[in-house]
């Protein structure tokens, strides 16, 4: 019999993962000067970002002089490759060394360079419990947007199989785990839940017949309550990792599930969103990023979800700093299903259909599985039918990325100043 796989300990680069904190800063202040340097002579938007704060690169030589560059929210991207498409003046290397473009909602497009050195997920699948040899079912989607590419290079990078199941498809993704002896899942803590609920119908023994040994899930929150659920079904390990599509990984768990370590090879700021000053460990503030990616150099840029961090010891023995947990969002922009939806993309839905004279989006959750609505008034005079109903329910997808059920309301249920979207979900 093989000697069961260790997947509670160990590096995926131990002598970077457990730097002291002295020569992890060094290490941060001399990338974040050549990113500096290197984002000013090439992505025209970083450098009238600077120059109109009055920076020069010379100015930024350690990670608290960030304090001084405004923060590039997410919310400013789509309007930013609006003016200046494709890309915002942000691409930092010539078209020839690209190896695909992505689309996000926004809709924002995300290059990536035909030879990244960006391990970040890497890192964060060995801390899950991946190891080399395991077979991978990544049942993200595939479809325009980049996370799925991303998580195929990390099981290539510790040697691992990526299976490609991509979204929905249940019952072909249960036969995938069965007849290929997936060891690992990647997705999102609810699909898991109704994989598992559907292997069930089908009569599997979600232990004997399924071989899954460890799940690395992400795109929204995992409750503790579905983390014990799914992990005491399959006999599995469960981490999560939090990252976004503009920037790529910022966190993630280990063993000891203590909070998400921040990627050795990055800056993770907590700020304070009004000042954009750098906030202390235990203080609550939002997430601002800079990579060393040159392909798209984002030099804090802010991701409206808020956190805050610690820096005390972790027993797996990375040194990071660790985000303890994600604390909501700044403005509107709500996670559904693990895609972002923007208030805008509600605004197109809606304007598409001169019946309609208001309306808000409403997201609960039903047994760990999100739920979006959308609630519509109609003009006077128009009454409700199934064929309209039929009709904005075609529509939302095509704008907002994840479907959602139609519910005409009265014109009291949606005050005049009420916000466009509504987050309702409780997480226990």
């Amino acid at each position: 019999m093989p000697k069961p796989l260790d997947r509670t300990t160990g590096f995926f680069n131990q002598s970077l993962e457990t730097l002291a904190p002295t020569e992890r800063a060094g290490r941060l202040d001399a990338a974040l000067s050549e990113i500096v340097q290197y984002a000013y002579d090439t992505a025209p938007a970083i450098r009238r970002k600077l120059e109109q704060a009055d920076i020069r690169p010379a100015n930024i030589r350690c990670v608290k002089d960030l304090e001084q560059v405004p923060i590039t929210h997410k919310s400013e991207l789509a309007a930013l490759q609006q003016a200046d498409p494709p890309f915002g003046g942000f691409l930092g290397m010539p078209w020839d060394q690209l190896r695909r473009i992505c689309m996000s909602p926004g809709p924002i497009y995300e290059p990536e360079a035909l030879h990244s050195e960006n391990d970040r997920w890497a890192q964060a699948f060995y801390a899950a419990g991946f190891r080399k040899g395991d077979i991978g079912q990544i049942t993200f989607s595939y479809h325009l947007v980049p996370p799925a590419f991303w998580f195929e290079d990390a099981l290539a990078r510790l040697g691992c199989i990526a299976v490609p199941g991509g979204v929905g498809n249940t019952d072909l993704q249960v036969r995938m785990l069965r007849d290929l002896k997936v060891s690992g899942y990647i997705g999102t803590p609810s699909f898991l839940k109704v994989v598992a609920d559907k292997a069930a119908e089908f009569g599997y023994d979600l232990q004997n017949d399924l071989q899954l040994k460890v799940g690395f899930v992400a795109g929204e929150m995992l409750p503790e309550s579905l983390r014990s659920e799914l992990e005491h079904s399959f006999g599995m390990l469960i981490r999560q990792g939090y990252g976004t599509a503009d920037v790529g990984c910022m966190g993630y768990e280990c063993y000891h599930k203590s909070g998400m370590h921040i990627p050795y090879n990055c800056i993770v700021e907590i700020v304070d969103p009004d000042t954009g000053r750098q906030l202390g460990p235990g203080e609550p503030g939002e997430i601002v990023t800079t990579v060393f990616d040159k392909v798209y150099p984002m030099i804090r840029f802010g991701t409206g979800d808020l956190s805050c961090y610690t820096d005390e010891p972790c027993p797996c023995g990375r040194t990071t700093p660790r985000l303890v947990k994600i604390m909501g969002r700044l403005d509107q922009v709500t996670k559904v299903k693990g895609m972002f939806i923007h208030p805008s993309a509600a605004a197109e839905v809606a304007g598409k259909f001169p019946e309609i004279s208001a309306y808000q989006v409403v997201v609960t959750r039903e047994n760990h599985v999100d739920q979006m609505t959308m609630q519509v008034v109609l003009k006077a005079g128009i009454a409700p039918d199934e064929d309209l109903a039929g009709r904005i329910g075609t529509a939302i997808p095509q704008s907002m990325r994840v479907r959602g059920r139609v519910v005409f309301v009265r014109p009291e249920d949606i005050p005049e100043n009420a916000p466009k979207i509504v987050d309702r979900r409780k997480w226990d």
